[in-house]
């Protein structure tokens, strides 16, 4: 028998992870269903659900209690691993790019506003990263006359490491004085708005864009989204946090004829306090109105573009 995806890529997953991948191929490898394994913990004196065994191979819970790591240690028993190959997933730094790594999740993981991403995600029933990862991103971002931050259009191209993948999660947080309950989003190519969420003390909306079909395990999508904001203060930057490395990202700010920066600057951070590096100065195209950066293989981390008004 063919060995499965799961199972081909093993003992690669359990040298550079992710923690979720790897427990999930090592089932797969095995054969065992959930049910059956939580049978065998018990019968080692660990009580754990299968909805946790579940959320743990999806990536939507991390094992991080005293218990929890317990359990780890017997799956690996019972998974037939070596000694501290899931712990040590979970101690290790995350790995560079691969395969199976999921889209970038910007604002939840790496920006100030995570807390308020959770809050407003809570009860929507998705796993953390989606069942994606990203191919391709190319976004769009207009600055209004008053220097506000009014439109940001986004086309992607992503991949689908799991079965019945068929909705993204879209987050926007706008610049300080956001009114976030005046901002809209609007579904354009392949997809169309689910449930959406506000969460107006930090400016944050959480969008569903629904796809027009569900996917397999290894598809790829493509589809676009916008959103309208222009509730804002006056913009100096425009920032995207990628909370796993691979695929391409293009971002390009245009600029109202009424309000042209003095200097534009790409930049990157590894988090949201940490110093701007790789700093360098762009130059107008398009009547001097139009900035852009493209990354070819985004790290994991920020990029961004800033600008000076006087």
């Amino acid at each position: 028998m063919r060995p499965t995806g799961d199972t081909a890529d093993l003992g690669q997953l359990l040298r550079g992870g992710p923690f979720h991948l790897a427990l999930r191929a090592a089932l797969a490898a095995r054969g065992l269903p959930l049910h059956r394994v939580q049978h065998r913990l018990a019968a080692r004196g660990i009580k754990l659900g299968v909805t946790s065994l579940s959320y743990w191979q999806q990536g939507a819970r991390r094992p991080r209690r005293a218990e929890s790591l317990r359990a780890v240690r017997a799956l690996e028993q019972i998974l037939e691993l070596p000694d501290g190959a899931l712990v040590r997933l979970l101690t290790a730094p995350e790995a560079g790019p691969g395969p199976g790594r999921p889209a970038a999740r910007s604002y939840r993981a790496l920006v100030s506003v995570g807390a308020a991403v959770e809050q407003l995600l809570h009860g929507l029933d998705l796993s953390p990263d989606g069942g994606l990862h990203s191919v391709g991103h190319h976004e769009r971002v207009s600055i209004g006359p008053d220097g506000e931050l009014r439109t940001r259009d986004s086309q992607q191209i992503v991949r689908a490491h799991r079965d019945g993948v068929d909705r993204y999660l879209a987050v926007h947080h706008g610049d300080p004085g956001c009114d976030a309950s005046r901002v809209r989003v609007r579904a354009q190519e392949n997809c169309r708005t689910g449930r959406v969420r506000h969460h107006p003390a930090a400016g944050v909306v959480v969008a569903e864009l629904l796809f027009d079909a569900r996917l397999r395990r290894g598809d790829t999508y493509v589809f676009g989204y916008g959103i309208e904001d222009g509730t804002g203060a006056r913009s100096g930057e425009y920032v995207r946090g990628f909370s796993y490395a691979g695929g391409q990202y293009m971002l390009q700010v245009r600029f109202d004829e009424a309000a042209l920066p003095v200097r534009c600057r790409r930049f990157a951070r590894t988090g949201p306090q940490a110093p701007r590096t790789a700093l360098a100065d762009l130059t107008p195209s398009g009547r001097h109105r139009a900035v852009h950066l493209v990354e070819q293989s985004v790290s994991r981390g920020i990029l961004g573009i800033a600008w000076d008004w006087d």
